[in-house]
């Protein structure tokens, strides 16, 4: 389902996590280029003060949390007259995780999975009556490559971005039959020069690597891939390309079609034979 008119002047958008990285990206790109009236909410207040758009309202919250989910319904009443046009549940974090330490599991889960969890149960029956023939409403989710190809490191994340990326699937399909439309959207960002992985300071001052996008690259192609409808926008970047990304993703399926042994692909005895089969794709 394409839901290019998403993006237009009078429209609303709330955004979790949108205090810095591609959260943020999308904010301004909404408020100062589409003329749309946003909600950024987030957990960083020094981050929330710095946002000065007039379009964009601030709201610190924990998306962990039920009751400050109920808050920010009645400031989406308040200012929106209870509209959202496009609802995207951003928020993450991804500090370590390991075996001997539950807390961690217990705090990453908290926020990747459960922050998607009740943004949609608190927020989608605000979205469908949002929604018209002549603008229907979306839902983006922030997904990861790291949720799908699970490489070894930090399994509380992986496996938060695993169910994100189920839950995505299951209300897409939930919603395929919706009148007025709902599109729902995965988005799969590349490597992104953002707060988790190096930005600490947020700014483009700060040098960038060389392989990674800048959060607005990604939302240029977020919004490219939305206008084609598209389900999964896997993001590229400039050191891997959409090619590279299927074949990971095809290997690392095959390991449960071919009957072999988890995560082959970082196992020493079968780096090579992986190499190979997507040197031949």
């Amino acid at each position: 389902m394409s839901s290019p008119s998403v993006f237009q002047p009078g429209n609303t958008a709330v955004i979790t996590g949108g205090a810095s990285g591609i959260g943020l990206a999308l904010a301004t790109r909404c408020a100062t280029q589409h003329g749309m009236k946003v909600l950024v909410a987030d957990w960083n207040e020094e981050q929330l003060g710095k946002i000065n758009n007039a379009n964009i309202t601030t709201f610190k919250m924990d998306v962990s949390k039920l009751d400050d989910w109920a808050k920010l319904k009645s400031k989406v009443d308040e200012l929106f007259g209870g509209k959202i046009s496009l609802l995207t549940l951003n928020a993450g974090i991804s500090p370590p995780s390991n075996w001997s330490d539950p807390a961690s599991f217990q705090a990453i889960l908290s926020t990747n999975l459960f922050g998607v969890i009740n943004g949609i149960t608190a927020l989608l029956p605000t979205v469908k009556s949002s929604s018209s023939p002549s603008s229907p409403s979306a839902i983006i989710i922030t997904g990861s490559k790291q949720g799908i190809t699970n490489p070894p490191g930090n399994p509380a994340y992986n496996a938060s971005k695993a169910a994100v990326k189920s839950l995505a699937e299951h209300l897409s399909f939930d919603l395929r039959t919706a009148e007025p439309p709902i599109g729902v959207h995965l988005l799969i960002p590349g490597w992104t020069f953002t707060g988790l992985t190096g930005n600490k300071s947020g700014s483009s001052a700060q040098e960038k690597p060389a392989g990674a996008w800048w959060p607005e690259q990604v939302v240029d192609y977020l919004q490219d891939k939305m206008a084609e409808g598209k389900f999964y926008i896997v993001c590229p970047d400039d050191d891997v390309s959409e090619e590279t990304d299927r074949k990971r993703m095809l290997w690392s399926v095959g390991d449960v079609v071919e009957g072999r042994p988890p995560l082959t692909r970082w196992r020493d005895e079968w780096k090579g034979e992986a190499k190979e089969w997507m040197d031949k794709q």
